[in-house]
Protein backbone atom coordinates (compact mmCIF):
# COMPACT_ATOMS: atom_id res chain seq x y z
CA UNK A 1 0.00 0.00 0.00
CA UNK A 2 1.13 3.62 -1.05
CA UNK A 3 0.52 6.00 1.60
CA UNK A 4 0.02 9.40 1.34
CA UNK A 5 3.31 9.47 4.13
CA UNK A 6 5.47 7.49 1.96
CA UNK A 7 4.87 10.02 -1.04
CA UNK A 8 5.50 12.67 1.08
CA UNK A 9 8.75 11.19 2.02
CA UNK A 10 9.43 10.46 -1.59
CA UNK A 11 9.23 13.86 -2.45
CA UNK A 12 11.71 14.82 -0.41
CA UNK A 13 13.95 11.82 -0.97
CA UNK A 14 13.65 10.92 2.58
CA UNK A 15 12.68 7.10 1.65
CA UNK A 16 15.79 5.85 3.86
CA UNK A 17 16.16 5.55 7.38
CA UNK A 18 19.36 7.81 7.30
CA UNK A 19 17.78 10.78 5.23
CA UNK A 20 14.51 10.09 7.06
CA UNK A 21 16.15 10.75 10.53
CA UNK A 22 18.03 13.99 10.70
CA UNK A 23 14.71 16.34 10.08
CA UNK A 24 12.84 13.61 12.21
CA UNK A 25 15.27 14.51 15.14
CA UNK A 26 14.96 18.37 14.39
CA UNK A 27 10.78 18.10 14.57
CA UNK A 28 11.45 16.42 18.11
CA UNK A 29 13.29 18.78 19.62
CA UNK A 30 11.26 21.20 18.82
CA UNK A 31 8.31 19.50 20.66
CA UNK A 32 10.96 18.89 23.81
CA UNK A 33 11.32 14.89 22.38
CA UNK A 34 14.79 14.97 22.12
CA UNK A 35 15.89 11.43 21.58
CA UNK A 36 12.03 9.96 20.17
CA UNK A 37 13.72 8.36 17.38
CA UNK A 38 12.48 4.98 15.66
CA UNK A 39 14.37 2.30 15.10
CA UNK A 40 14.90 1.17 11.40
CA UNK A 41 12.22 -1.70 11.39
CA UNK A 42 9.75 0.86 12.67
CA UNK A 43 10.48 3.54 10.25
CA UNK A 44 9.83 1.05 7.17
CA UNK A 45 6.65 -0.30 8.31
CA UNK A 46 5.75 3.25 8.66
CA UNK A 47 7.10 3.82 4.58
CA UNK A 48 5.43 0.38 3.74
CA UNK A 49 2.26 1.84 5.42
CA UNK A 50 1.98 -1.58 7.28
CA UNK A 51 2.02 0.01 10.92
CA UNK A 52 0.76 3.44 12.15
CA UNK A 53 2.91 5.17 14.59
CA UNK A 54 1.87 5.61 18.06
CA UNK A 55 1.87 8.05 21.18
CA UNK A 56 4.56 10.68 20.69
CA UNK A 57 6.02 9.66 17.44
CA UNK A 58 2.14 10.48 16.10
CA UNK A 59 3.51 13.74 17.55
CA UNK A 60 6.08 14.88 15.43
CA UNK A 61 5.05 13.89 12.79
CA UNK A 62 1.82 15.38 12.34
CA UNK A 63 4.37 18.61 13.44
CA UNK A 64 6.56 17.77 11.06
CA UNK A 65 4.57 17.40 8.37
CA UNK A 66 1.55 19.38 9.16
CA UNK A 67 -1.17 16.40 8.13
CA UNK A 68 -3.12 14.54 10.50
CA UNK A 69 -2.45 10.98 11.14
CA UNK A 70 -5.31 9.77 8.88
CA UNK A 71 -4.32 12.05 5.93
CA UNK A 72 -0.84 10.40 6.26
CA UNK A 73 -1.99 6.87 6.28
CA UNK A 74 -4.51 7.68 3.67
CA UNK A 75 -3.83 5.07 0.50
CA UNK A 76 -2.50 7.27 -2.82
CA UNK A 77 -3.50 5.33 -6.07
CA UNK A 78 -0.42 4.95 -8.48
CA UNK A 79 -0.05 7.62 -10.77
CA UNK A 80 -2.37 10.56 -9.11
CA UNK A 81 -1.16 13.38 -7.16
CA UNK A 82 -2.80 13.87 -3.92
CA UNK A 83 -4.34 16.77 -2.89
CA UNK A 84 -4.90 16.97 1.19
CA UNK A 85 -5.39 20.03 2.53
CA UNK A 86 -2.91 20.87 6.01
CA UNK A 87 -3.89 21.28 9.02
CA UNK A 88 -2.85 25.08 9.06
CA UNK A 89 -1.82 27.16 5.99
CA UNK A 90 1.21 27.81 7.53
CA UNK A 91 4.07 24.94 7.78
CA UNK A 92 5.00 23.24 10.81
CA UNK A 93 8.62 24.11 9.92
CA UNK A 94 8.35 27.62 9.85
CA UNK A 95 8.87 30.36 11.76
CA UNK A 96 5.77 29.94 13.97
CA UNK A 97 7.16 26.90 15.53
CA UNK A 98 9.86 29.03 16.86
CA UNK A 99 6.74 29.89 18.92
CA UNK A 100 6.89 26.95 20.90
CA UNK A 101 10.74 27.29 21.56
CA UNK A 102 10.36 30.59 22.95
CA UNK A 103 7.54 29.15 25.04
CA UNK A 104 10.26 26.38 26.07
CA UNK A 105 12.83 28.75 27.11
CA UNK A 106 9.82 30.78 28.85
CA UNK A 107 9.59 27.78 31.19
CA UNK A 108 12.65 27.14 32.01
CA UNK A 109 13.53 30.66 32.77
CA UNK A 110 9.63 30.59 34.68
CA UNK A 111 11.00 27.48 36.60
CA UNK A 112 14.14 28.86 37.57
CA UNK A 113 12.77 31.58 39.13
CA UNK A 114 9.95 29.63 41.60
CA UNK A 115 13.35 27.48 42.30
CA UNK A 116 14.84 30.85 43.72
CA UNK A 117 11.42 31.54 45.49
CA UNK A 118 11.42 28.22 46.94
CA UNK A 119 14.96 28.21 48.33
CA UNK A 120 13.87 31.62 49.55
CA UNK A 121 10.89 30.14 51.32
CA UNK A 122 13.75 27.52 52.51
CA UNK A 123 16.22 29.38 53.83
CA UNK A 124 13.78 31.64 55.33
CA UNK A 125 13.05 29.00 58.31
CA UNK A 126 16.60 29.35 59.19
CA UNK A 127 15.57 29.15 62.94
CA UNK A 128 12.84 26.25 62.88
CA UNK A 129 11.12 24.68 59.69
CA UNK A 130 7.79 26.49 59.33
CA UNK A 131 4.58 24.96 58.29
CA UNK A 132 5.21 26.71 54.94
CA UNK A 133 8.49 24.72 54.54
CA UNK A 134 6.67 21.75 55.34
CA UNK A 135 4.02 21.91 53.15
CA UNK A 136 6.78 23.27 50.47
CA UNK A 137 8.31 19.74 51.04
CA UNK A 138 4.96 17.67 51.16
CA UNK A 139 4.07 19.22 47.96
CA UNK A 140 7.11 17.94 46.10
CA UNK A 141 6.80 14.28 47.84
CA UNK A 142 3.25 14.20 46.31
CA UNK A 143 4.26 15.52 43.03
CA UNK A 144 7.35 13.19 42.67
CA UNK A 145 5.67 10.12 43.44
CA UNK A 146 2.79 10.79 41.07
CA UNK A 147 5.55 11.78 38.34
CA UNK A 148 7.81 9.38 38.67
CA UNK A 149 6.07 6.11 36.75
CA UNK A 150 4.67 8.33 34.50
CA UNK A 151 7.78 10.28 33.02
CA UNK A 152 11.24 9.01 31.95
CA UNK A 153 14.12 9.13 34.57
CA UNK A 154 15.74 11.72 32.83
CA UNK A 155 12.81 14.05 33.45
CA UNK A 156 12.70 14.24 37.22
CA UNK A 157 16.14 13.17 38.50
CA UNK A 158 17.15 16.65 38.81
CA UNK A 159 14.57 17.59 40.74
CA UNK A 160 14.31 14.18 42.89
CA UNK A 161 17.83 14.76 43.86
CA UNK A 162 17.23 18.23 45.26
CA UNK A 163 14.10 17.19 47.09
CA UNK A 164 15.69 14.77 48.31
CA UNK A 165 19.29 16.65 49.48
CA UNK A 166 16.68 19.73 50.76
CA UNK A 167 14.49 17.02 53.26
CA UNK A 168 18.26 15.44 54.45
CA UNK A 169 19.50 19.00 55.16
CA UNK A 170 16.55 20.22 57.58
CA UNK A 171 16.81 16.61 59.41
CA UNK A 172 20.82 17.24 59.96
CA UNK A 173 19.91 20.69 61.14
CA UNK A 174 18.79 19.82 64.24
CA UNK A 175 15.53 22.76 63.80
CA UNK A 176 13.09 20.46 63.81
CA UNK A 177 10.02 20.19 66.69
CA UNK A 178 9.30 16.67 67.97
CA UNK A 179 5.69 17.18 66.46
CA UNK A 180 7.78 17.72 62.58
CA UNK A 181 10.01 14.89 63.10
CA UNK A 182 8.08 12.12 62.18
CA UNK A 183 6.14 13.61 59.01
CA UNK A 184 10.09 14.87 57.41
CA UNK A 185 11.23 10.97 58.10
CA UNK A 186 8.80 9.80 55.97
CA UNK A 187 9.30 12.42 53.44
CA UNK A 188 12.81 11.48 53.60
CA UNK A 189 11.78 7.87 53.13
CA UNK A 190 9.67 8.20 50.42
CA UNK A 191 12.46 10.23 48.62
CA UNK A 192 15.40 8.09 49.52
CA UNK A 193 12.67 5.38 48.06
CA UNK A 194 12.45 7.11 44.75
CA UNK A 195 15.94 7.46 44.10
CA UNK A 196 16.96 4.32 45.08
CA UNK A 197 14.35 3.26 42.33
CA UNK A 198 15.80 5.48 39.61
CA UNK A 199 20.04 3.86 40.36
CA UNK A 200 17.81 0.38 40.12
CA UNK A 201 16.18 1.49 36.56
CA UNK A 202 19.99 2.63 35.85
CA UNK A 203 21.36 -0.44 36.40
CA UNK A 204 23.68 0.82 39.15
CA UNK A 205 22.59 -1.64 42.09
CA UNK A 206 25.17 -0.93 44.67
CA UNK A 207 24.02 2.38 44.30
CA UNK A 208 20.52 1.65 44.74
CA UNK A 209 20.63 -0.96 47.61
CA UNK A 210 22.60 1.65 49.60
CA UNK A 211 20.04 3.87 49.00
CA UNK A 212 17.18 1.82 49.93
CA UNK A 213 18.66 0.94 53.41
CA UNK A 214 18.73 5.23 54.06
CA UNK A 215 14.70 4.82 53.08
CA UNK A 216 14.85 1.87 55.31
CA UNK A 217 16.50 3.66 58.30
CA UNK A 218 14.02 6.87 57.67
CA UNK A 219 10.56 4.47 58.10
CA UNK A 220 11.98 3.59 61.02
CA UNK A 221 12.59 6.27 62.09
CA UNK A 222 9.13 7.92 60.84
CA UNK A 223 7.87 4.41 62.73
CA UNK A 224 5.73 3.95 59.97
CA UNK A 225 5.63 0.06 59.26
CA UNK A 226 3.94 0.14 55.92
CA UNK A 227 6.74 2.19 54.70
CA UNK A 228 9.41 -0.12 56.31
CA UNK A 229 7.68 -3.31 54.26
CA UNK A 230 7.26 -0.87 51.02
CA UNK A 231 11.13 -0.64 51.47
CA UNK A 232 11.78 -4.31 51.62
CA UNK A 233 9.32 -4.64 48.64
CA UNK A 234 12.22 -2.60 46.84
CA UNK A 235 14.69 -4.28 47.95
CA UNK A 236 13.02 -7.33 46.05
CA UNK A 237 12.44 -5.95 42.93
CA UNK A 238 15.99 -4.63 42.78
CA UNK A 239 16.91 -8.16 43.34
CA UNK A 240 14.55 -9.59 41.10
CA UNK A 241 16.33 -7.20 38.50
CA UNK A 242 19.40 -8.71 38.96
CA UNK A 243 18.55 -11.69 38.34
CA UNK A 244 19.18 -12.72 42.43
CA UNK A 245 15.11 -14.72 42.91
CA UNK A 246 16.31 -16.47 46.37
CA UNK A 247 16.88 -12.60 47.67
CA UNK A 248 13.79 -11.42 45.96
CA UNK A 249 11.88 -13.74 47.87
CA UNK A 250 13.33 -13.20 50.94
CA UNK A 251 12.82 -9.88 51.22
CA UNK A 252 9.71 -10.11 49.69
CA UNK A 253 8.65 -12.43 52.18
CA UNK A 254 10.52 -10.26 55.25
CA UNK A 255 7.90 -7.06 54.46
CA UNK A 256 5.07 -9.34 53.93
CA UNK A 257 5.48 -9.98 57.84
CA UNK A 258 5.85 -6.32 58.41
CA UNK A 259 2.68 -5.30 56.44
CA UNK A 260 0.75 -8.46 57.77
CA UNK A 261 -1.52 -6.17 60.40
CA UNK A 262 -2.16 -3.46 57.98
CA UNK A 263 -4.88 -3.14 55.14
CA UNK A 264 -3.14 -1.08 53.10
CA UNK A 265 -2.18 -2.46 49.45
CA UNK A 266 1.51 -2.76 50.36
CA UNK A 267 0.81 -6.44 51.62
CA UNK A 268 -0.68 -7.23 48.16
CA UNK A 269 2.57 -5.80 46.20
CA UNK A 270 4.91 -7.73 48.45
CA UNK A 271 2.98 -11.15 47.57
CA UNK A 272 2.95 -10.67 44.13
CA UNK A 273 6.27 -10.20 45.00
CA UNK A 274 6.63 -13.22 46.24
CA UNK A 275 4.88 -15.03 43.30
CA UNK A 276 7.23 -13.35 40.60
CA UNK A 277 10.25 -13.95 42.80
CA UNK A 278 9.07 -18.16 43.18
CA UNK A 279 8.32 -18.65 39.67
CA UNK A 280 11.93 -17.69 38.55
CA UNK A 281 12.62 -20.53 40.94
CA UNK A 282 10.50 -22.25 39.57
CA UNK A 283 8.17 -22.62 42.58
CA UNK A 284 5.28 -23.40 41.25
CA UNK A 285 3.21 -24.31 45.06
CA UNK A 286 4.55 -20.49 46.84
CA UNK A 287 3.58 -18.89 43.16
CA UNK A 288 -0.25 -20.16 43.23
CA UNK A 289 -0.46 -19.54 47.25
CA UNK A 290 0.57 -16.27 46.93
CA UNK A 291 -1.29 -15.16 44.11
CA UNK A 292 -4.89 -16.93 45.57
CA UNK A 293 -3.56 -14.81 49.41
CA UNK A 294 -3.86 -11.63 47.14
CA UNK A 295 -6.61 -12.37 45.48
CA UNK A 296 -8.56 -12.95 48.63
CA UNK A 297 -7.02 -9.48 50.29
CA UNK A 298 -8.04 -7.66 47.56
CA UNK A 299 -11.49 -7.64 49.12
CA UNK A 300 -10.62 -6.24 52.48
CA UNK A 301 -8.17 -3.00 51.29
CA UNK A 302 -8.32 -0.19 52.93
CA UNK A 303 -6.20 2.18 51.56
CA UNK A 304 -3.92 4.21 53.83
CA UNK A 305 -1.68 6.91 53.53
CA UNK A 306 0.80 5.37 50.77
CA UNK A 307 -1.91 4.54 48.89
CA UNK A 308 -2.75 8.19 48.91
CA UNK A 309 0.21 9.17 47.21
CA UNK A 310 -0.54 6.61 44.35
CA UNK A 311 2.74 5.98 42.06
CA UNK A 312 4.96 3.49 42.97
CA UNK A 313 3.54 3.20 46.40
CA UNK A 314 -0.01 1.72 45.51
CA UNK A 315 -0.79 -1.75 44.23
CA UNK A 316 -3.98 -1.19 41.64
CA UNK A 317 -5.70 -3.95 40.43
CA UNK A 318 -4.12 -3.81 37.13
CA UNK A 319 -0.77 -4.17 38.64
CA UNK A 320 -1.88 -7.02 40.41
CA UNK A 321 -3.50 -8.70 37.24
CA UNK A 322 0.03 -7.73 35.08
CA UNK A 323 2.19 -9.46 38.36
CA UNK A 324 0.07 -12.44 38.12
CA UNK A 325 -0.15 -12.89 34.34
CA UNK A 326 4.22 -11.94 34.88
CA UNK A 327 4.61 -15.28 37.07
CA UNK A 328 2.81 -17.40 35.30
CA UNK A 329 4.65 -16.40 32.22
CA UNK A 330 8.26 -16.77 34.06
CA UNK A 331 6.58 -20.56 34.97
CA UNK A 332 7.11 -20.96 31.26
CA UNK A 333 3.09 -21.27 30.86
CA UNK A 334 1.64 -20.08 27.30
CA UNK A 335 -2.05 -21.48 26.81
CA UNK A 336 -5.14 -19.47 25.55
CA UNK A 337 -6.52 -18.62 28.96
CA UNK A 338 -3.35 -17.21 30.16
CA UNK A 339 -2.85 -15.37 26.76
CA UNK A 340 -6.13 -13.85 26.91
CA UNK A 341 -5.52 -12.69 30.98
CA UNK A 342 -2.28 -11.06 29.32
CA UNK A 343 -4.53 -9.29 26.59
CA UNK A 344 -6.33 -7.76 29.42
CA UNK A 345 -3.13 -7.06 31.42
CA UNK A 346 -2.10 -4.88 28.40
CA UNK A 347 -5.51 -3.15 28.36
CA UNK A 348 -5.43 -2.12 31.82
CA UNK A 349 -2.42 0.25 30.82
CA UNK A 350 -3.75 1.40 27.34
CA UNK A 351 -4.99 4.60 28.84
CA UNK A 352 -2.12 7.08 29.51
CA UNK A 353 -4.66 9.32 31.33
CA UNK A 354 -5.54 6.30 33.97
CA UNK A 355 -4.33 6.66 37.56
CA UNK A 356 -2.79 3.61 37.49
CA UNK A 357 -1.20 3.48 34.31
CA UNK A 358 2.91 3.85 34.28
CA UNK A 359 5.01 3.16 30.94
CA UNK A 360 7.14 0.83 32.41
CA UNK A 361 4.25 -1.43 33.66
CA UNK A 362 2.68 -1.09 29.51
CA UNK A 363 6.13 -2.44 28.38
CA UNK A 364 6.13 -5.59 30.96
CA UNK A 365 3.16 -6.70 30.37
CA UNK A 366 3.80 -6.51 26.75
CA UNK A 367 6.83 -8.57 26.81
CA UNK A 368 4.60 -11.04 28.95
CA UNK A 369 2.20 -11.05 26.42
CA UNK A 370 5.00 -12.14 23.76
CA UNK A 371 6.73 -14.35 26.00
CA UNK A 372 3.23 -15.89 26.42
CA UNK A 373 2.37 -16.24 22.65
CA UNK A 374 5.67 -17.79 22.15
CA UNK A 375 5.14 -20.21 24.36
CA UNK A 376 1.47 -20.78 22.12
CA UNK A 377 3.87 -21.06 19.02
CA UNK A 378 2.41 -18.12 18.02
CA UNK A 379 5.30 -15.45 16.59
CA UNK A 380 3.74 -13.65 14.73
CA UNK A 381 1.74 -12.34 17.74
CA UNK A 382 4.44 -12.06 19.47
CA UNK A 383 6.15 -9.52 17.55
CA UNK A 384 3.22 -7.59 17.25
CA UNK A 385 3.17 -7.63 21.40
CA UNK A 386 6.42 -6.49 21.48
CA UNK A 387 6.51 -4.07 18.94
CA UNK A 388 5.18 -0.61 20.86
CA UNK A 389 8.65 -2.14 23.63
CA UNK A 390 11.00 -2.06 20.71
CA UNK A 391 9.59 1.64 19.70
CA UNK A 392 10.14 2.92 22.64
CA UNK A 393 12.61 5.85 22.84
CA UNK A 394 16.13 5.19 25.08
CA UNK A 395 14.75 7.38 28.06
CA UNK A 396 12.50 5.15 28.83
CA UNK A 397 14.15 1.57 27.97
CA UNK A 398 15.08 1.33 32.08
CA UNK A 399 16.72 -1.46 33.35
CA UNK A 400 13.32 -3.42 34.22
CA UNK A 401 12.12 -3.17 30.40
CA UNK A 402 15.25 -3.73 28.96
CA UNK A 403 15.38 -7.49 30.97
CA UNK A 404 12.09 -8.18 30.05
CA UNK A 405 12.39 -7.78 26.22
CA UNK A 406 16.06 -9.87 26.81
CA UNK A 407 13.14 -12.72 28.01
CA UNK A 408 11.76 -12.63 24.74
CA UNK A 409 14.92 -12.70 22.92
CA UNK A 410 15.81 -16.15 24.93
CA UNK A 411 12.35 -17.69 24.39
CA UNK A 412 13.03 -17.14 20.77
CA UNK A 413 15.90 -19.11 20.59
CA UNK A 414 14.20 -22.00 21.66
CA UNK A 415 12.14 -24.75 19.80
CA UNK A 416 10.31 -24.96 17.78
CA UNK A 417 10.11 -21.00 16.87
CA UNK A 418 13.89 -20.50 16.55
CA UNK A 419 13.73 -21.06 13.02
CA UNK A 420 11.40 -19.27 11.93
CA UNK A 421 12.57 -16.23 9.57
CA UNK A 422 10.21 -14.10 11.35
CA UNK A 423 11.61 -15.18 14.73
CA UNK A 424 15.04 -14.21 13.53
CA UNK A 425 14.39 -11.04 12.50
CA UNK A 426 12.96 -10.66 15.64
CA UNK A 427 15.67 -11.97 17.92
CA UNK A 428 18.36 -9.58 15.99
CA UNK A 429 15.75 -6.72 16.70
CA UNK A 430 16.27 -7.30 20.47
CA UNK A 431 19.82 -8.36 20.26
CA UNK A 432 20.29 -4.86 19.81
CA UNK A 433 17.57 -3.24 21.89
CA UNK A 434 19.71 -2.32 25.05
CA UNK A 435 20.25 1.44 24.84
CA UNK A 436 23.19 3.49 25.30
CA UNK A 437 21.24 5.06 27.72
CA UNK A 438 20.56 8.87 28.09
CA UNK A 439 19.30 8.51 31.61
CA UNK A 440 20.38 11.65 33.24
CA UNK A 441 20.16 14.96 31.26
CA UNK A 442 23.36 16.10 29.78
Amino acid sequence: MRTFFRYWLDERELRDHKDFLPPYQEAAARLGLKGLEPAKPTFQAWYYGTRKPQGDFRRVLVAWTNYSIDQLWTEVPDGTVPDFRSLSSTSSTAPRADLGTDLNDMKRTGAMAVRRAKEFLLGADRDRVGEDTLDLLKDDVARLVAAYPREPLSAIWTDLLDSHGEVLRILEGGRVRPSQLRELNFMAGALSFLVAKGFNDMEDRDQALTMARVAAACARDAEHPPLVALVDGLKSLISYWADKPGDALHYAQKGATTAADHNGTVGLWLLGLQARAAAVLGDEETVRLANQQATDRRDHVVLDDLDALGGLFTYSQEKQLYYGVEAEALLGHGDAQLAAQAELAVQGFSDPDAPSWAFGDLAGSQCDLALIRLYGGDVEGAAAAIRPVLDLPSSHRNNGIVVSAQRVRRALMTDPVRTAIAARDLRDEIEIYPPTRPALPR
